[in-house]
């Protein structure tokens, strides 16, 4: 059993799952055509940690890296993508142009912390990698508290 080092993850997973379900409820109005919304997707996540560095990989297919935000504060990283979407379709004499907004956002929160200045980023073949260099803590910066 893994033990959490948080104890409010819990309930950080359970909003996050939350928010997912409604997003898929507006999916489902979006497809019966009940609710015309700019349309929320879920993106898949990995983070994956090594000795000095965590490596999060967000699937994001048919963005262009302008259409990507990322932003980093107290252990937790957001990424958004906003993308106008336009199609066209031609029967006979009529031509049908529909557009809309698709949009995706996830925030996840850093098992640890990291050096936030030093983050990069790329954006290939619709996947985005972000590296987050781990803050070195090491038991000499610690201070000394007296006792009175």
């Amino acid at each position: 059993m893994m033990r959490r080092n948080n104890p409010f993850e819990d309930v950080e997973e359970l909003f996050e799952r939350l928010s997912r379900q409604f997003d898929e409820m507006g999916h489902q109005f979006d497809r019966s055509g009940m609710m015309p919304s700019p349309r929320m997707y879920d993106m898949a996540v990995d983070v994956s940690e090594y000795d000095d560095r965590l490596v999060l990989s967000a699937d994001l297919p048919g963005y262009e890296k302008d259409d990507i935000s990322l932003s980093i504060a107290n252990q937790t990283l957001t990424i958004e993508a906003k993308r106008d979407v336009t199609e066209e379709h031609g029967e006979g004499e009529y031509l049908r142009r529909e557009r809309r907004q698709q949009s995706a956002r996830r925030t996840i929160r850093l098992p640890e912390m990291v050096d936030e200045e030093n983050a990069s980023a790329s954006y290939r073949n619709g996947v985005l990698t972000v590296t987050l260099p781990k803050m070195d803590v090491t038991p000499d910066d610690s201070h000394r508290i007296d006792i009175d």
